[in-house]
């Protein structure tokens, strides 16, 4: 299709219309008014046992949770969890097996989804190659018949918000990723709409760019105050960027909390394991007369008799020999052991020691995240300074103590964490 037949066809070939920059001044101080008024009403979402089934086949199953007005709340999961399919059952994109959704006090479930206020960002920008980046922005417009001052005025409020205004006359093919990301979340902008979802949206792009634009979404969603769901099998994403998170595995919530509670009280070994790079370790052993034992490690905790899987985090093994030691031996000798590096991981400002422990049975499993530094070691993990993780070398023997207050504890069976007697954290 050819650029002016384009151009027709979309209504938008009078590029006068989108330079009025005195009608934008004229109206900007009433907009500013509304938007803020309108972000104040902006309506939180309920789920009420929600479900999804094909046929026989349970995506989703009693999803129940409640988002606050203006909350950024992250759904985060292993690939295949539903977190994808729940935001678009949101969007109207998909229909709800059982259970309710609402926006406020409004049923969402038999809405159309154009009248839903949800705007959806996909992970792909589906942008029209045949359009420039004005045009892009402006169609959604078009569609619902806006006038072209209305256009005009939309499009260059939120080229202001987003930074594009020197990109307006491009077309896709001359924008970069990180570009055409924000061109695909202006489209979904012009449209004003009470809910936003984003559907992974930084998948496609590179370590760097994913870290600024994370910053750049943070921002736009705490000025524009409205409700949020951002889908990611990220964890990072996760922690970085909301309010709450939702963390789903098979289709079923296994809890919701805010970043910290997530990653300081987590509800299960899935939680545990998922949240926090590098993974946690989960050691299984027994404790006997408030001493946990698994191989040569041996441990005073405050847990019942019984075997139990100890949770153990790179921050809680301390490191009492060696260039990165991170505690005064002499200080720390009680419950003291010994390991062997089995690999060694130098990633900038930190560095991690794979460690072999004699009969220390750690257990591996489904949790972790993709990406995350760690994988593929069912060994302790500990922590050392960066520039102290170049001096290790494969086959040195260290001296290690664990923080056992900071330790967590689960059920063997259920894997569900285990309450401390006193004073633990699990």
């Amino acid at each position: 299709m050819g650029i002016d037949r384009a151009r027709r066809l979309t209504g938008l070939h009078n590029r006068g219309c989108f330079l009025m920059a005195p009608m934008i001044l004229a109206v900007q101080h009433r907009d500013q008014v509304t938007e803020h008024s309108q972000a104040l009403m902006t309506p939180g979402l309920t789920f009420d046992r929600v479900g999804k089934r094909y046929d026989q086949t349970v995506v989703l199953s009693d999803v129940t949770f409640t988002t606050q007005p203006g909350e950024f709340v992250v759904l985060v999961g292993p690939s295949g969890c539903g977190k994808s399919t729940l935001l678009r059952m949101v969007a109207g994109l998909e229909t709800i097996s059982e259970g309710t959704i609402k926006a406020g006090d409004r049923v969402l479930n038999d809405v159309p989804p154009q009248e839903r206020g949800v705007g959806m960002v996909f992970q792909s920008y589906a942008l029209y190659p045949h359009m420039t980046v004005r045009e892009n922005l402006a169609f959604p417009l078009y569609v619902k018949k806006a006038s072209v001052a209305d256009q005009q005025r939309a499009v260059q409020e939120v080229a202001d918000i987003l930074g594009l205004g020197p990109l307006l006359d491009r077309y896709p093919k001359q924008l970069s990723g990180g570009q055409r990301q924000r061109v695909a979340i202006g489209r979904c902008l012009v449209r004003k709409p009470e809910i936003y979802c984003f559907d992974e949206p930084l998948s496609n792009l590179d370590a760097a760019l994913r870290a600024q634009i994370r910053v750049d979404i943070k921002a736009l969603q705490r000025k524009l105050n409205k409700t949020t769901l951002y889908v990611t099998h990220d964890q990072v994403e996760a922690m970085t960027l909301a309010d709450r998170i939702v963390v789903l595995n098979r289709g079923v919530v296994q809890q919701v909390g805010t970043p910290k509670d997530l990653y300081t009280q987590p509800a299960n070994r899935f939680v545990a394991r998922f949240i926090g790079t590098p993974s946690m370790s989960l050691i299984r052993g027994v404790v006997a007369g408030g001493r946990f034992s698994s191989g040569a490690l041996h441990v005073a905790v405050d847990l019942p008799d019984g075997e139990v899987v100890l949770g153990v985090r790179v921050e809680d093994v301390l490191v009492l020999s060696g260039p990165g030691a991170t505690a005064d031996a002499a200080s720390q000798a009680a419950d003291a052991f010994q390991a062997r590096v089995a690999a060694v991981e130098p990633v900038g400002e930190s560095g991690y020691l794979h460690l072999e422990v004699e009969g220390l049975q750690i257990e591996s499993d489904e949790a972790r995240a993709p990406g995350k530094a760690g994988d593929g070691s069912d060994r302790l993990m500990a922590s050392v300074p960066g520039h102290a993780a170049f001096s290790y070398c494969v086959g040195d023997g260290i001296t290690l103590r664990l923080r056992p207050e900071r330790c967590h504890a689960f059920d063997v069976s259920s894997g569900r964490s285990v309450r401390r007697s006193a004073g633990g954290q699990a």
